[in-house]
């Protein structure tokens, strides 16, 4: 069972009843037990858990997202989808057994069609279970249910359920996983429905007028095989319908439109003082449709039916939102995204009254994978629309081997890691992600990506690597597509031009191009040159569907790729004229919607970088690798973007007449299980303390110090050489790159390891030589700017000594990664270090001077005034310090400063809280600032006039950040203030062990003691 559970995770046939499920226990972990019947309808993630658990992980709930009830103050306000689900499941069993279609109390229309889904030997792809249950319930609903007890009551709880959110619609919603065939099922609708109304012209329960509302052109355009005059019809294509019903189809009104459209547009095209001009002090111009005027632009050919029915694809955006209590209200980003949701639903759902009032609707079938209520609607979020009557779930689809099977990230070699790093790396990277745009000051440089989203990027890649061989091998026409997904246009163009490559502009103005490092997506080959069709797109799917303009930030972007797609099509037609005619976003929808079709705009693309979210409706069926590179606030927007990745690109059964496993690998995509809503609690208020300087009963204890912001380092003209240190040592690790080896696997299916091995591959002489460049182009500039290319030589020596003596791998990392532009910085630094430290010892040392604050060169205790409301504090005695009190951020500080206090050789100190005290250095390639914790003043041997600035900082474990901080106040900060010598003398202690701060200091003062005996002496 265990072999069988893992290769060949598939267990039903997509065109027959789905009879067994696997069982999974009260964790949603899969038994690998074969359970004899259908699954019941509730909310089942289809994806698995982390590895590692702890022990409060074993009461969280197994939601999608927020429980349905989630907020509902009564009985009568609360809805139960699943069990209304469950029953009608129970009522379509009972109908479907009835032998004789006499008595299925249905039309001879809709007999016939039945039989024809059920029965009929299709040349091709057949209508699979779960699109046919989809039609049979509105099938039922419509024709049975008005003359059956059960089926009244029924209809009585849709009605009911619709009269609270939706009072001016009835509203049925089928939920169909992505990938399971939305748009066939309603061309079947649109059969049923129209062959009756034919056929029966006086009936009521029929209509041949058609509304098919969607969220964009994209799924516009692709629901266009519902016409039945257009050249890929479903009707025949599909043979949805037998061949002597087809001409009925021909007298079908189907109008496709996406929400947008109705919106009421103006009538005259009036300037601001135009209109200003004609209204004088009346009543604001009515320049705007009317709503008449709106359906007859939009719906012409509906204008003279009785009643329509409406299908809204992606139904999820169509809601009527209700008042948001106070406690509810949100902040910030997630206030702006309610307010975009709300503003689309409100103009879809308007749209749809509006309809009825001047047409009349029948009723409304909403179709959509994740039919729940959005953030800020009012509803809890995830709440499953309270009139779903149908449900095939992304769990049931993947049994019946109908979508692709999503594998994520459950464990990884992190030993510290609760929650494998990749399943949500957005927590990981969001600090260190770029705040502005390109092209803004301090242009951004997409090799500054943090490292863990770079090895995310890599380990995904490799896979994709062998993917993509894999096809080809197999002669497959089209590549496998990696999709990026990311939160706004600064990320997405950032992260593009690291896959993808970009253009440079040198000190000099001249530019070139940099090769992709992902060599598959590069869109510049090796010699520099562009590639042309590119192998990688960069889309903002929300500004393509809404028909609109370009924003010029993203037509700034984008405006490499479109000139080079501008080439391809010219290249293909040999018309300039077209391609130049064409509009920008005319071509790119048109790349995006042909991704994985042979011969057409898109067929060539191997990436795709996605500003926001990708469009739904998107229906390429190649993608098998995401990356999320965002946050994501809900469990509904996850499934939503796996979904992209879902649809199947083969479709033939095995002998055993089920589907094959496929499979698609996510990262950085935080399915949650712990989705109960959580109240915020009230915090009690805390009381304020003034923390002060005592003037001027404590002013003989002032400290004073230098604001520095950076150093002048004039190097003499000498060999170089390093002189490392235990410190030089540079460990490349999980913690410092991200997970190494991150186990994939679904929630039933073959598991797979991404690894960074194939890195390993990496030749050290390519390594070196490319670290060597790294540091002269960043750390050993000549004072115009330009690299120091005469020390290639010197400096190659010492970087392969270093990474051979100094550079430690571990967690299955290899040197590959110093091209990692953060890793190679960190090298950089350790190895200028210790070239610095070297020639300090020679005889002609390199000068360093401070460059000062200009404003506030230097500081003092006299400057402390401020409040907290932080409890841990110190009163300091006010014979030692000029501050009242010290706020501590450890235990470590409070025995400090007692021992400081008793000490008779300290003669003041002070904490270096909001004081002010700052020493820059360099991490990462990024100007950081160090903030020591204490300055103490020290009497060591010199007098009272001449006391020692001692700056200590009390430190448990040692990053390799704590060693920069302290290789920057000792070899840059300490000798350019004490060569100086206006701020007196300085020196530094660091401190590691809490029991022994008192021996730890008075040894350290001793010390300072001793010396300065020493050198009185000779």
């Amino acid at each position: 069972m265990a072999l069988r559970f893992f290769e060949q995770p598939i267990i039903n046939s997509p065109y027959e009843y789905p009879n067994q499920h696997w069982e999974l226990d009260s964790h949603g972990q899969p038994t690998q037990t074969i359970v004899k019947r259908r699954r019941s309808a509730e909310f089942v993630s289809p994806i698995p858990r982390p590895r590692r658990r702890r022990a409060s992980d074993e009461a969280d709930q197994l939601r999608l997202s927020v429980v349905e009830d989630a907020g509902l103050s009564t009985e009568e306000q609360e809805y139960d989808v699943n069990r209304t689900i469950n029953e009608m499941r129970r009522l379509l069993n009972l109908w479907r057994a009835i032998p004789n279609p006499a008595h299925w109390g249905v039309t001879p229309e809709t007999v016939r069609l039945l039989q024809h889904w059920r029965q009929h030997d299709f040349s091709g792809v057949r209508p699979f279970f779960c699109q046919i249950e989809a039609v049979e319930t509105m099938i039922w609903l419509t024709e049975v249910a008005p003359h059956d007890k059960d089926g009244k009551l029924m209809l009585k709880r849709l009605q009911d359920a619709n009269r609270d959110a939706n009072p001016e619609l009835l509203r049925f919603a089928l939920k169909l996983a992505t990938g399971a065939g939305k748009t066939t099922v309603m061309a079947m609708i649109i059969a049923w429905q129209t062959v009756n109304a034919v056929r029966s012209p006086n009936s009521k329960k029929f209509t041949r007028g058609f509304l098919v509302v969607t969220p964009g052109i994209t799924i516009k355009d692709r629901l266009r095989v519902l016409q039945p005059n257009d050249p890929d019809s479903y009707y025949n294509n599909r043979e949805l319908v037998p061949h002597d019903l087809l001409p009925d189809l021909n007298r079908a009104k189907i109008v496709i439109t996406n929400y947008h459209a109705f919106k009421l547009r103006e009538r005259l095209d009036l300037s601001k003082h135009t209109r200003a001009l004609l209204q004088g002090h009346d009543e604001p111009l009515a320049t705007l449709e009317t709503e008449g005027q709106m359906i007859q632009r939009v719906m012409p050919e509906l204008m003279n039916l009785n009643h329509v029915l409406v299908l809204n694809d992606e139904a999820h955006h169509c809601y009527r939102e209700k008042p948001i209590s106070e406690e509810a209200q949100l902040a910030g980003d997630e206030r702006k995204e309610a307010e975009r949701n709300n503003e689309a639903a409100r103009l879809w759902i308007a749209g749809l009254e509006a309809v009825k009032r001047k047409i009349g609707i029948a009723h409304v079938i909403d179709l959509s994978a994740t039919p729940f209520f959005l953030r800020g609607s009012g509803y809890p979020e995830g709440t499953l629309f309270h009139w779903t009557v149908s449900d095939f779930s992304l769990m049931d689809a993947i049994e019946c081997g109908i979508v692709k099977l999503p594998r994520v990230p459950v464990s990884d070699n992190i030993p510290t890691a609760k929650v494998p790093m990749y399943r949500n790396l957005w927590d990981h990277i969001r600090t260190k992600m770029p705040k502005k745009g390109r092209g803004t000051a301090g242009e951004l440089d997409p090799q500054d990506l943090p490292p863990q989203l770079q090895t995310a990027l890599e380990a995904l890649y490799g896979h994709y690597a062998a993917t993509f061989e894999a096809w080809r091998n197999e002669d497959i026409a089209v590549p496998p597509c990696f999709i990026i997904v990311c939160n706004n246009t600064s990320t997405s163009k950032l992260v593009y031009d690291y896959v993808a490559g970009y253009q440079r502009t040198k000190p000099d103005g001249s530019t070139t191009f940099r090769q992709g490092q992902l060599e598959l997506f590069s869109n510049i080959d090796a010699n520099g040159n562009p590639i042309v069709p590119p192998r990688t797109l960069l889309i903002d799917s929300q500004q393509l569907e809404s028909g609109e303009a370009l924003d010029p930030t993203f037509r700034q972007a984008a405006a490499d790729e479109i000139e080079r797609f501008r080439r391809d099509i010219q290249e293909r037609t040999g018309n300039h004229t077209l391609a130049e005619q064409v509009s920008d976003q005319d071509l790119l929808r048109e790349v995006m919607n042909t991704v994985g079709k042979a011969g057409q705009l898109g067929g060539t693309i191997r990436c795709v970088v996605s500003v926001s979210m990708l469009t739904e409706g998107w229906d390429a069926n190649t993608v098998t690798h995401v990356l999320g590179v965002r946050a994501f606030g809900t469990q509904l927007l996850c499934e939503q973007v796996v979904g992209r990745a879902l649809r199947r690109q083969s479709y033939e059964l095995n002998p055993d007449g089920l589907f094959n496993a496929e499979y698609a690998d996510i990262l950085g995509i935080p399915f949650d299980f712990a989705a109960e809503p959580v109240l915020a609690k009230v915090q009690k208020p805390r009381q304020s303390i003034h923390v002060r300087a005592v003037r001027p009963d404590r002013d003989h204890l002032e400290i004073r110090f230098p604001r520095v912001e950076g150093y002048r380092i004039t190097v003499p003209q000498q060999r170089l050489h390093a002189e490392f240190t235990p410190d030089s040592t540079l460990e490349l690790t999980q913690e410092l790159i991200g997970a190494t080896e991150t186990r994939n696997a679904g929630i039933i299916g073959q598991e797979v390891d991404l690894t960074l091995a194939h890195t390993a591959d990496v030749r050290p002489s390519q390594v070196i030589y490319e670290l060597t460049s790294h540091l002269i182009a960043h750390q050993w500039r000549l004072e115009d700017g330009e690299p120091n290319i005469q020390l290639f030589g010197q400096m190659k020596t010492i970087v392969r000594d270093w990474i051979n003596d100094y550079l430690v791998c571990k967690g299955k990392t290899f040197p590959a990664q110093l091209k990692y532009k953060t890793i190679a910085d960190l090298a950089s630094e350790r190895i200028t270090d210790a070239i610095n430290r070297a020639m300090q010892r020679g005889a002609d040392a390199p000068l360093i001077t401070p460059a000062f604050d200009p404003f506030n060169p230097t500081g003092s205790t006299l400057h402390v005034s401020f409040s907290t409301t932080k409890q841990d504090l110190w009163q300091t005695d006010s014979r030692r310090c000029h501050v009242n009190w010290v706020v501590l951020d450890s235990g470590w500080e409070a025995e400090f400063c007692r021992v400081v206090e008793q000490h008779p050789l300290v003669h003041a100190y002070v904490k270096n809280h909001n004081l002010g005290f700052e020493v820059p250095y360099r991490y990462a390639g990024q100007n950081r600032h160090y903030r020591p914790d204490f300055i103490l003043l020290v009497d060591d041997g010199h007098g009272a006039d001449d006391l020692l600035h001692l700056v200590i900082e009390i430190k448990g474990l040692r990053s390799d950040d704590d060693k920069a901080k302290k290789q920057a106040i000792e070899d840059y900060w300490m000798p350019s203030i004490n060569a100086l010598g206006t701020y007196g003398r300085w020196a530094f202690a660091e401190f590691g062990d809490v029991y022994a701060l008192e021996a730890d200091l008075s040894a350290k003062i001793t010390q300072m003691v001793d010396a300065m005996i020493d050198k009185v002496r000779k």
